[in-house]
């Protein structure tokens, strides 16, 4: 292993990150216990007199199940109350397995989840799968940027039981076996996003609004637009208690006020400061491309573990941004009704001299690791519906090595399942 992680190649640095998702019930105190590696999320539980309350439940009924098992060696106690931080299926999809005694289950409204039945739910789905790289071996999917690459994803979201407490003030407050808890709104990655802060313990369980990677301001699964702005404030929030132990959704613990205070204090700067320079370019004009060339995060964030681009990145968020305040159109009255991408192909064709010299640019490419560019020209052939085989194995050589580029996992496992896709149309094993 490398001394300077600096050093490491973009695999390198996603392969040691997965440490950070490894099988373990953590004790935080002597009646709180955060499980970390049993799925894809997080999950808390906290003993009280004579009940115990927890706080999400994986994305699968399996995974939930086993993690059951781990909670049953460290507490007999039953658990009389179960809080969603959030709606997304990995915090959520496991529920049942701890509904034995009946809970009350608490989360925020609006509560949705966006995977869930919806009008692009097919579509959601089917990207979602590509994100975290559902298909691919364990080889190719090192770890979700988030969570560990290898779960029992069996049962996947079959154990979901609906909210039976909801509430939609800023701050819920409850004594559960003696447990003072304040369930508090944060939206963040969801709107129906809160964290739950035990004043007596300074324990502060963040759902998704931190985690140990720069943050996934857009999914590129798709998503609406998740507003930076009032993300930046929850993390205000956050700061304001001054906890003693953080507890993300995500990721290991971090104990110790400073420690916290200093992670969270950089984690919202990161965010506001994509947020403030992209807003500050768009109104000098810039357009997407343009902005993802200009907005970077300073060394000194930069440079931090905790902000490296293992899930989300900062191109993403930055054209996310551009299109959460103004829309697809950039401002080019070129692309006001842009040609069709045959009709571009054609063109494409015309200056390249024909088809056939698209198709060894293409090749050239390709042997040039000029990768970008190679699927770009295999684009063109395709829709030109020239060379279409050809064009399709070397916009798979592009994909595997443009995904071996990547830090980000849902980069990564992205072009891996668009590459496997490209193989089986062309009946290759």
């Amino acid at each position: 292993m490398k001394n300077n992680q600096t050093a490491w190649s973009p695999e390198e640095s996603l392969k040691a990150h997965s440490y950070e998702f490894r099988k373990e019930l953590i004790p935080i105190l002597d009646h709180i216990f955060l499980a970390s590696g049993f799925g894809a999320s997080n999950s808390i539980l906290i003993e009280g007199e004579n009940a115990s309350v927890l706080i999400d439940t994986l994305e699968s009924l399996k995974g939930a199940e086993a993690l059951k098992e781990a909670y049953a060696k460290v507490s007999s106690q039953p658990i009389k109350t179960i809080i969603y931080t959030h709606s997304h299926q990995d915090h959520v999809g496991g529920t049942s397995a701890f509904c034995g005694d009946g809970p009350v289950i608490i989360s925020r409204r609006p509560f949705s989840d966006l995977l869930g039945p919806n009008a692009v739910s097919a579509i959601l789905g089917k990207r979602a799968k590509r994100q975290f790289g559902m298909s691919l071996s364990s080889e190719e999917r090192l770890n979700i940027g988030l969570g560990p690459g290898e779960t029992d994803l069996r049962g996947m979201g079959e154990g979901f039981v609906p909210p039976t407490k909801q509430f939609s003030e800023e701050k819920l407050s409850l004594t559960v076996a003696g447990i003072h808890l304040e369930l508090i709104a944060a939206p963040g990655e969801t709107d129906d996003q809160l964290f739950v802060w035990l004043p007596d313990e300074k324990v502060l369980i963040s759902g998704d609004n931190y985690y140990k990677s720069f943050p996934n301001l857009y999914a590129i699964r798709g998503t609406p637009y998740r507003d930076i702005a009032v993300w930046v404030e929850s993390l205000n929030k956050m700061l304001d208690l001054e906890p003693q132990y953080l507890l993300p959704g995500h990721s290991r613990p971090i104990i110790g006020r400073d420690a916290i205070k200093e992670v969270l204090t950089n984690y919202r700067d990161a965010i506001n400061f994509v947020l403030q320079e992209t807003l500050k370019y768009m109104n000098q004009g810039l357009t997407p491309d343009e902005l993802v060339q200009t907005v970077k995060l300073p060394p000194q964030l930069a440079e931090k573990p905790y902000l490296q681009e293992f899930y989300g990145t900062v191109e993403w968020s930055v054209r996310s941004i551009f299109t959460g305040y103004l829309g697809w159109f950039d401002g080019n009255p070129t692309n006001l009704s842009p040609l069709t991408q045959q009709h571009e192909a054609v063109k494409i064709a015309e200056l390249a001299g024909g088809a056939e010299k698209l198709y060894h640019q293409a090749q050239n490419s390709l042997a040039q690791e000029d990768y970008q560019w190679c699927m770009q020209l295999a684009d063109y052939l395709l829709a030109l519906g020239e060379y279409v085989q050809a064009a399709k194995g070397m916009k798979i050589q592009a994909c595997r090595a443009l995904a071996r580029r990547q830090i980000s996992a849902a980069g990564r496992n992205y072009y891996f399942t668009c590459a496997q896709e490209l193989e089986s149309e062309l009946g290759i094993e």
